[in-house]
């Protein structure tokens, strides 16, 4: 879903456009507090989600809506692209720096902004993708994570068994455990969700 963010209605309409030509949803906001609403819910597109986000409006800038992604640790999941007809160097060093995906100065070419939004949606997958990876590791046990340590460095479940001092069977236990809940069901798959 790509979130436009401008208090212009011609410029989200534009851009609405622009999304719709590529077939990308789009949802528009013309205000940075109304597109945090959204944040706050927490229903981000598991198709991932991309922000189109003007600098100059009223009531919140976009630079402190910006500000709040990052506080949230939401830049990865969210990456945000702003747009601006008064934009500087030093802004947009600064913003990039902070974890911003990209910086556009209006008028911008349409071609280059809607490849940067695809290059976004695709970030902001692979964000996703991994924040649920890490979610999963956050179920193991203590001891699941040391068999699973080692089954990672390639040790036989006799070898491993000996390294822990428990028996082979309850290695066969926990790496049961392991790959039900990383959800898989070998050690080569293992290896490569967690690489």
């Amino acid at each position: 879903m790509l979130h436009i963010v401008d208090d212009e209605e011609v410029v989200r309409d534009s851009l609405s456009w622009l999304a719709a030509s590529r077939a990308i949803p789009a949802a528009v906001y013309d205000r940075g507090a109304k597109f945090l609403a959204y944040v706050e819910a927490g229903k981000f597109d598991p198709h991932g989600d991309c922000v189109l986000l003007d600098v100059r409006m009223p009531d919140m800038n976009g630079v402190a809506v910006f500000d709040q992604l990052a506080a949230r640790g939401l830049t990865e999941r969210l990456p945000v692209i702003f747009l601006t007809g008064h934009g500087d160097v030093p802004m947009a060093v600064d913003t990039l720096k902070r974890g911003a995906f990209d910086f556009f100065e209006k008028p911008f070419n349409d071609n280059q902004l809607m490849d940067r939004v695809e290059q976004g949606l695709a970030r902001s997958l692979d964000a996703s993708a991994n924040a649920a990876v890490h979610a999963r590791l956050a179920t193991l046990s203590s001891r699941e994570r040391e068999v699973l340590d080692l089954i990672l460095a390639g040790k036989m479940n006799k070898v491993v068994a000996d390294e822990l001092g428990i028996s082979m069977r309850t290695v066969e236990v926990h790496r049961a455990h392991i790959f039900d809940k990383m959800q898989v069901k070998t050690a080569v798959e293992l290896a490569g969700l967690l690489k």
